[in-house]
């Protein structure tokens, strides 16, 4: 169903144009930007609030109030969105003076605070904080510079008393970012933000997409969204009189909205927590944001499953989510059961937890913990119900699939484990990942002329006094940061890829170096080799000159 509502109870009003401007126009002249609010904050004070702690930015905003005008004005601004602090209408009348007090009340932005009812006092309805990127921390094909802009969302757990409400709209949170920083930016005609929350994952889509279509199976989010659009419509290129013509909001459950449809590109952070079930529980008794109402990790697995019927030829899916771990089987036994034999697919474990460190995420994330008789009882349903399918492990990752193009093959079936830290973004070195795959399935790699690529070191290790090392090994300095161990014959391999001599000549000059031993078996030799250096260019440690 395409949603067009402007007025939506308990979500801010994006039916108010007049209004959104000069929202848009105050914000921008307080300086309510990331690197306003970095500014006012000092630099520990600000990572302070990164990590959801206020009382440093609180101290410091005090001050502010106190110091020349513009530092109160953005002061009072802080206060009230980000530390969630009640303020006076007429120190907020001053501090936007387009849109005025008068003018958040009937966005749905703030609401009477019910204290200090001479002066008007309001206090925040929602989270509206700056959000930023440079037009290289995304894409290399964004041309744009990237953008400034403003996000509103439900208040979160820091900022306010009690459990969180289950149709709680989510802000820029960790897994957000994270899959802003995972996609693949290219060009393309349609996207689909499969549950899109806040938005924040279309903002980035609309900088190199003709067309996005935004889903959610809540309204609440997609009044969120529609108010975050048209108040950051001209940084995100939106006509306020036209949005329908760039974006499509559409409420529904995971694929059903876009049902016969096929998208270039998706991308989706979707409700992937894996929550205990109980019988007769109703969709308003789970949290939205982060329970798709499935049991166990049903809602990843159902999506990778169904995704491809949603691709064009050529078209590529990426998403986050959660998979169990049974006792005794390898972590990608279930996801390599969910990707199809027709579709590219490419999994990335990032973490690996154990049942009571993943009750204990969870359970905190919704302040289910302030209550402790709920806590005890929601943590023993956890055990319980990973103790049921016999899980010992929860899985968390980065999932790529692609519809290979009308008459391709699948190139990709990679499940791998990286917990170490890796370059941020690292979208455009998957990205150069697929496209090495695309190379060497359709070039002759013997015949090739390779490089070291730029980031690649060499270290050698031996023990004291030996003649030869015991240990070679690559590391890469940039993208997905792996390290290779060499054999004495790759390593010499490696060491003349300079670009004169094919992938073929150097094998045979390394043969005929080593092959004078009796036993020695030229064919295998080769054949292992290039099987080596066709993992070395798969992983970019090599690349074709």
């Amino acid at each position: 169903m395409h949603f067009t509502a402007g007025n939506t109870p308990d979500a801010p009003r994006s039916d108010l144009p007049e209004l959104l401007s000069a929202l848009a126009t105050d914000l921008r002249g307080a300086g309510y930007t990331v690197d306003g609010v970095a500014g006012l904050l000092g630099e520990s004070a600000n990572a302070a609030l990164g990590r959801d702690q206020l009382i440093p930015a609180l101290i410091v905003t005090e001050a502010a109030e106190k110091g020349d005008q513009h530092a109160a004005a953005l002061a009072a601004v802080v206060r009230l969105w980000l530390l969630a602090v009640p303020q006076r209408a007429d120190v907020l009348d001053a501090a936007l003076p387009g849109i005025r007090t008068e003018g958040l009340l009937a966005l749905g932005l703030v609401e009477p605070a019910g204290t200090d009812t001479d002066t008007g006092a309001v206090r925040a309805k929602a989270d509206l904080r700056p959000y930023s990127w440079s037009g290289d921390a995304t894409a290399d094909t964004d041309s744009s510079g990237g953008a400034d802009l403003w996000v509103a969302s439900d208040l979160a757990a820091h900022q306010q008393p009690g459990v969180l409400r289950h149709d709680h709209v989510l802000g820029i949170g960790q897994a957000s970012t994270t899959l802003v920083r995972t996609t693949i930016r290219r060009p393309v005609g349609r996207a689909l933000d499969l549950g899109t929350g806040c938005g924040i994952q279309s903002f980035h889509l609309l900088h190199h997409a003709e067309h996005v279509t935004a889903t959610d199976i809540s309204a609440r989010a997609l009044a969120f969204t529609r108010f975050n659009m048209l108040l950051n419509a001209e940084a995100l290129h939106i006509d306020p009189a036209s949005p329908e013509s760039r974006v499509s909001l559409r409420l529904g459950s995971l694929l059903e909205p876009v049902a016969g449809e096929t998208f270039d590109l998706v991308v989706s952070n979707p409700p992937f927590v894996i929550t205990p079930r109980s019988l007769g529980e109703a969709a308003a008794d789970q949290f939205t944001y982060r329970d798709g109402g499935l049991p166990g990790d049903d809602i990843v697995a159902s999506l990778v499953r169904a995704l491809p019927s949603v691709l064009a030829p050529d078209g590529t899916a990426q998403l986050l989510g959660n998979w169990e771990v049974a006792a005794g089987t390898p972590w990608s036994e279930r996801p390599q059961s969910w990707a199809g034999p027709d579709v590219d697919a490419w999994f990335i474990q990032r973490e690996l937890v154990g049942p009571e460190q993943y009750a204990e995420t969870w359970l905190q994330d919704a302040s289910e913990a302030r209550d402790r008789q709920h806590y005890q009882d929601a943590y023993a349903a956890y055990l319980d119900d990973f103790a049921s399918r016999n899980v010992e492990g929860i899985g968390f990752g980065m999932i790529y699939l692609r519809r290979p193009a009308d008459g391709a093959r699948p190139v990709i079936s990679r499940f791998e484990e990286i917990t170490y830290p890796i370059e941020q973004p690292v979208g455009p070195h998957l990205g150069a990942a697929v496209e090495r795959a695309d190379w060497l399935a359709a070039n002759d790699l013997a015949a090739a002329h390779l490089l070291v690529a730029e980031d690649v070191t060499e270290e050698r290790h031996q023990r004291p006094g030996a003649e030869h090392p015991g240990v070679i090994l690559l590391r890469q300095g940039a993208g997905l940061r792996r390290t290779n161990l060499l054999s004495t014959e790759l390593a010499g391999f490696v060491s003349a890829c300079d670009g004169d001599l094919s992938v073929g000549q150097i094998i045979g000059a390394l043969e005929a170096l080593l092959g004078g031993e009796d036993g020695f078996d030229g064919g295998a030799f080769r054949d292992g080799l290039l099987a080596d250096v066709r993992n070395l260019v798969r992983d970019g440690f090599l690349l074709p000159a």
